[in-house]
């Protein structure tokens, strides 16, 4: 199986409090003059106490349109890219060198060549390493990416793969925008980014179970005419975010089953689950999944403070989790745990771990 050697987090430079972000976008999302008591209700909702953004606040009501962010999209993430993938070669024991495979994940900016191929240089890998940018996936993306590089190293189990994802939300946030799906967004996400090392089983220098966990399967899910409910609408001002209410519905309908099936073709049920390491889409999201799954109610615990600590991170924040999980309340070794993230298409990504 798949072995984790290492889950390696980072957060944008400028740590902000909700409240200092909520000013600010009720200064550029709001026309002038406007009640902006929405704006506080919607910030104090989402149960997030402080977040990392990319700029300085008052760079975002000076940014311009779609290319000055992208622009600050790309120096950004390519910085902040080198910077976790290094954390985790170290705590993994490995060398740039050692990599044969790296995966990145985002959907908060676009770059050709994309971030990947810029880091070769940077970071020293090999000229042959094999890449697979990944666009699109949302929040869903580290635990798809996480999936992806699972199947790699089931076919080269003498191999290493890298996973990195970089989400910088805040440059996605659009002004003069006070839609509710802008405002909801502009209260949750923030900036960072989380790398993740794995060696396939029969790599020399495979870690042992003290490292992490093993990846036992991996399951994806497509739910039918959901399409709709999430994702980006491009516009000439940069990526206008597309959130629909209907989200903790769907997963209320679908992802109780989804889950339980998942468990039952490996003779589990959720109550055997010693870890569930979870997206933090919001607190409604984190409702629905509570109740789907029947969880106890600290089953989410760490996933609940990763959100009011430093918000949504897209990608990154499953990840996050899973660091933490590992670092702070790791499960006995042998118990089974379950990562799952929820992202556009409708879709959900689950990975069965073994600790």
């Amino acid at each position: 199986m798949t072995r984790i050697a290492a889950v390696h987090g980072a957060l944008a430079p400028h740590r902000h409090t909700q409240s200092e972000i909520t000013d600010m976008v009720a200064r550029t999302c709001l026309p002038e003059g406007s009640d902006r008591r929405v704006v506080d209700r919607l910030h104090s909702g989402a149960m997030v106490h402080s977040r990392h953004m990319t700029l300085p606040l008052e760079r975002y009501e000076e940014l311009g349109g779609f290319g000055a962010s992208n622009n600050a999209f790309i120096s950004a993430a390519t910085d902040l890219g080198a910077k976790t993938v290094r954390g985790a070669l170290h705590a993994a024991g490995l060398t740039p060198a050692d990599v044969d495979l790296l995966v990145f994940t985002t959907v908060t900016g676009i770059a050709t060549p994309s971030i990947d191929a810029r880091l070769v240089d940077r970071l020293g890998l090999r000229p042959d390493v094999k890449r697979l940018p990944l666009f699109g996936l949302g929040c869903a993306g580290g635990a798809a990416g996480l999936a992806r590089i699972h199947d790699y190293l089931l076919g080269r189990p003498d191999h290493v793969a890298v996973l990195l994802s970089v989400e910088l939300c805040s440059l996605t946030f659009q002004r003069n925008d006070a839609s509710a799906a802008n405002l909801v967004a502009t209260a949750l996400f923030g900036d960072g980014a989380a790398a993740v090392v794995a060696c396939g089983a029969q790599h020399p220098k495979s870690p042992d179970e003290t490292a992490g966990p093993t990846i036992v399967d991996t399951r994806s899910r497509l739910y039918p005419d959901t399409g709709h409910l999430m994702g980006w609408d491009i516009k000439s001002t940069g990526l206008q975010v597309v959130l629909d209410s209907q989200v903790p519905d769907v997963l209320r309908r679908y992802l109780g089953d989804d889950v339980k099936g998942f468990l039952a073709d490996h003779g589990l049920k959720p109550k055997d689950v010693s870890a569930w390491v979870c997206h933090p889409g919001g607190p409604k999201i984190l409702e629905a999944i509570t109740e789907s799954l029947d969880l106890r109610d600290n089953a989410l615990e760490v996933t609940w403070r990763h959100l009011a600590d430093v918000g949504n991170l897209s990608s990154s924040s499953v990840l996050h989790v899973l660091r933490d999980t590992l670092s702070e309340h790791r499960p006995p070794p042998g118990s089974p745990g379950l990562l799952l993230a929820m992202g556009p298409g409708f879709a959900c990504e689950l990975v069965l771990l073994r600790w």
